[in-house]
Parts: C-alpha cells; structure tokens; sequence
C-alpha cells in the first residue's frame, strides 16, 4: 500500500515506523507541534486506527528494504523507529533507513545492549522508555519530587517544591549552585505559566523550583528540600 501522496522532501515532516503504545503517543504528539507525520506498520488495524489522526499511513514490513524504497521513505531525513520487543525487527528496520540515506534516525530500545546495537548499525539517538519511567515513577512515588527527566551523560532536570528555608528569599541568596551544585531554571504555582529564573526572583510558600545539574547533586538536593517541607 502506497501513501496517500508522496511526502514533500522540503517539508516539516517526520517518518514513525510502528504504532504501538510509543510509536503511535509519539506520532499524536508531533502532530499537535505542526510535524506532518508519515507512520507505518504491518499491522493493517493499527494503520487503520490512526489513518484519520496522521499525516500519512501505509501499511509496510519495515523489514523489507524494497518496500520502503517503494513508499518513498529515502526522502525523508528524520526517522523514528518505535518498534517494541521484536529485536530483530528492529535492527533490520534501522539497517534499512540507514541504508536508504535517512540520516536522522531515533530508535527505541528495550535494553542497554540492543542500544549499543543499534547506534553501531546507524540510530544517532536511542531512548529506553520504559526504563526512564520507572525512574521517573520511583522519583515521584518518593515524594520528593514532582517530575524528574534523567539524560544518559549523568545530568537531570527536576521540579519540586519549594523547602521552607528558602521561602521570602531571593535565588541570589539562597545560592543553591553555591551549596548544593544545581541551578534553579525557572519557578512555577499551580495554573500559572513558568517564570524564568533571575538572581532576584523570589522564592514564594507555594513555588515549586525546576532545577538541573549532575543527577547526583539534583537528587542530594530533592532530598534536602523534601526535609525542608517537613
């Protein structure tokens, strides 16, 4: 099955091969940022089920280099491969875009070794979902934070609420890159928009900070201010 029309080289456009729980979440979330997005499967039902909501879909074994050759996949730059725990799938399906000249290949990976396969055979950007939400989780369950994004070079971002030593004071004064190694990037209240971070913003009862820096020292610090709440 061929696309609906060809996708246009020039434009904002993205390819998605598999519409699992991942590939199909990420597929919606880039068309609600303006991307076209071109999504194929094998499975005639998933392609199906999101025909209306995607920019493209067609239904094409991934594994088969011809066929993707067929649909005009070597246009595209940008690839994401969301294939889950068919490993072999997966491979093949990188090997293939790689080789058809997309350059800008995302691939999700279920363990550390079948990343490392996968950037040797071509993905530049490899993400391990289920592995950062269960970190993401734990951080939360703890209490301690209210989201929390861990990036692979040992740097994290993290918004928790506000410890009550640092209430009525300014982020020059509290100086937590000083005392803990974190840098405060915005504050933010329930409903309201994010402000962005300066010396002399205050640090108010109900704010929650969004601080980044080596996880090691994001997480001392969550520690410390979750015993600040108490």
């Amino acid at each position: 099955m061929a696309f609906r029309k060809p996708p246009s080289p020039g434009d904002r456009a993205v390819l998605v091969v598999g519409l699992g729980r991942f590939g199909a979440a990420t597929a919606r979330s880039l068309i609600d940022q303006g991307w076209d997005v071109v999504a194929i499967d094998e499975n005639p039902e998933l392609v199906q089920k999101f025909a209306d909501d995607l920019t493209y879909t067609a239904v094409v074994d991934s594994t088969d280099p011809e066929a993707l050759r067929q649909v005009g996949v070597a246009e595209f730059e940008r690839g994401i491969v969301a294939i889950g725990t068919d490993v072999e799938a997966s491979v093949l399906t990188v090997v293939n875009l790689a080789d058809l000249g997309v350059t800008d290949i995302w691939a999700k990976a279920i363990t550390k070794q079948h990343g490392k396969i996968l950037e040797r055979i071509g993905a530049r950007h490899v993400v391990y979902p289920e592995s950062a939400m269960g970190e993401r989780v734990a951080h939360m369950i703890s209490g301690s934070l209210s989201d929390y994004l861990e990036f692979d070079d040992g740097f994290a971002i993290a918004r928790t609420a506000a410890p009550r030593w640092a209430w009525d004071k300014s982020l020059a004064d509290v100086a937590l890159r000083t005392k803990f190694g974190v840098t405060v990037v915005g504050v933010k209240k329930v409903r309201e928009d994010f402000e962005y971070a300066r010396p002399e913003t205050v640090v108010e009862r109900d704010h929650e900070l969004v601080v980044a820096g080596p996880t090691d020292k994001v997480e001392l610090f969550s520690t410390e201010a979750a015993r600040g709440r108490a």
